[in-house]
């Protein structure tokens, strides 16, 4: 067991850091998110029209979102995030080369398909690859400050894009937006990927462990035990070389099968579609307050402010209990709700509270997701929480269009909020329940391993 004791040197858990804060940020250093809308207007598109490129969008992320993952977990996962953007390139520059709906559409399927194929690849590889540098625990931090990095391009962006378009028009917004999309591709071939490791056929507590690990999590699924000081890399390594199909089907299975697996896709879909909808709404919900247009985007800023500050409390976010997750999942509710209802900018500064614990339990979620899968399908797993993700938001989509309509943003916000409120109560009564038997090895709410001895990343 030597092996699997040493660490591997910290330059190794840094590089892996580094390079995928830089392929969050320039992948959404893109000029065009704050521009596209006004392009569509300028083109002469009707709202109508708008509206349908959204659901084209959204069904495409759901058509390719689960093939892409067992592509991922059946090739090669570093091989998809260097597409990713360049897919998603091609589709800007149709865009701002012929600008019409069809081009939109067909814009709108790479975008939806780029982001595809990045989706679960991303996870599926900072997993493993930590995993086997004997620095798993610290998923949640890296993946928090990845996402945090992602908001930073947005930030920038918003910057940026103005400045851009008054200097060259769409054309040079468009080209911008084109290069930052390669510039990913190219650092998404700095990540490193090692998928085929030898199992230590010799070693029983090599396959023991995990197998111990998803027993004991199964006896309790919410209040989670520790994983296992053995690595988890043969578990993912050893059938690396599955196909396509085989790779999809033994995903879909794990999901089907695995009670604590298909819990946590549940809770992923929930958590991260109910805010990431919201997003949407927040420039009609100012405008609501009164406020002018031109205060709308700082009253955003203090959002995307509060955002960022969840996904760096990914470290302290980890050491949460169940219950302290659900009651996470209460403050999200709470100040969503009552941010929205107070119908005054003040109340953005509550949502900006709200957003944050958002992001922050999506983080957590998701870094659970991540130690509950077992197998070389976790790619594909993490693509099915991203499926049900969309499907979710379009759902939220339809849902506040109708209450909205009747009864304005405001409620439509507090009612949205409803979800985390739900999920907060359910996870507390899997709480008492998980407590009035006996189980061993209780931690944290993600699952989180044993610390390892690697410096921060």
């Amino acid at each position: 067991m030597t092996h699997l004791a040493s660490r591997v040197p910290d330059p190794a858990v840094r590089r892996l850091a580094v390079t995928l804060y830089g392929y969050a940020f320039l992948s959404d250093l893109v000029l065009l998110y704050p521009l596209y809308a006004l392009l569509f207007a300028d083109t002469g598109l009707s709202v109508g029209q708008v509206s349908s490129l959204f659901v084209i969008w959204s069904a495409a992320g759901i058509l390719f979102e689960v093939p892409s993952g067992a592509w991922a977990d059946a090739v090669s996962r570093r091989l998809l995030l260097c597409l990713a953007p360049l897919v998603t390139a091609a589709g800007f520059a149709l865009w701002v080369l012929v600008p019409s709906y069809p081009a939109f559409a067909v814009g709108f399927l790479l975008w939806g398909a780029g982001g595809a194929l990045a989706s679960g690849a991303l996870e599926a590889l900072v997993w493993t690859e930590l995993d086997r540098l004997g620095a798993v625990g610290r998923y949640a931090r890296v993946l928090g400050r990845a996402r945090t990095a992602g908001v930073l391009g947005v930030l920038v962006t918003g910057v940026l894009a103005g400045p851009v378009l008054a200097a060259g028009g769409y054309p040079a917004v468009g080209l911008a937006s084109v290069l930052a999309c390669l510039l990913a591709a190219a650092v998404a071939t700095r990540f490193p990927e090692h998928r085929n490791l030898p199992a230590a056929p010799h070693d029983p507590a090599w396959v023991a462990a995990p197998v111990a690990a998803a027993a004991a999590r199964d006896r309790d699924p919410v209040s989670t035990v520790a994983a296992p000081a053995v690595p988890l890399v043969g578990a993912d390594g050893d059938d690396a070389d599955l196909g396509w199909r085989d790779a999809l089907r033994a995903g879909l299975a794990q999901v089907r099968t695995h009670p604590p697996v298909r819990a946590a896709v549940l809770l992923v879909a929930v958590v991260a579609a109910d805010w990431g909808a919201l997003d949407e709404y927040t420039p009609l919900l100012a405008l609501d307050t009164g406020v002018g247009a031109e205060v709308v985007p700082l009253l955003l800023l203090l959002l995307w402010a509060g955002v960022t500050a969840g996904g760096l409390l990914a470290p302290a976010g980890e050491r949460l209990s169940g219950r302290g997750y659900a009651a996470l999942l209460g403050v999200v509710a709470v100040t969503l709700a009552g941010g929205a209802l107070i119908v005054h900018p003040a109340g953005f500064v509550l949502l900006a509270v709200a957003f944050g614990a958002a992001q922050l339990a999506t983080v957590l979620a998701d870094a659970r997701l991540q130690a509950h899968i077992i197998g070389s399908s976790r790619a594909t797993v993490t693509s099915l929480a991203g499926m049900a993700t969309d499907v979710l938001i379009i759902v939220t989509y339809v849902c506040y269009g109708l209450v909205a309509t009747a009864a304005g943003n405001a409620v439509a916000f507090a009612v949205t909020a409803g979800p985390y409120l739900i999920v907060a109560l359910v996870l507390v009564a899997r709480h008492r329940r998980s407590h009035a038997r006996p189980t061993a090895g209780r931690g944290s709410f993600t699952t989180k391993p044993p610390s390892d001895n690697a410096t921060t990343a």
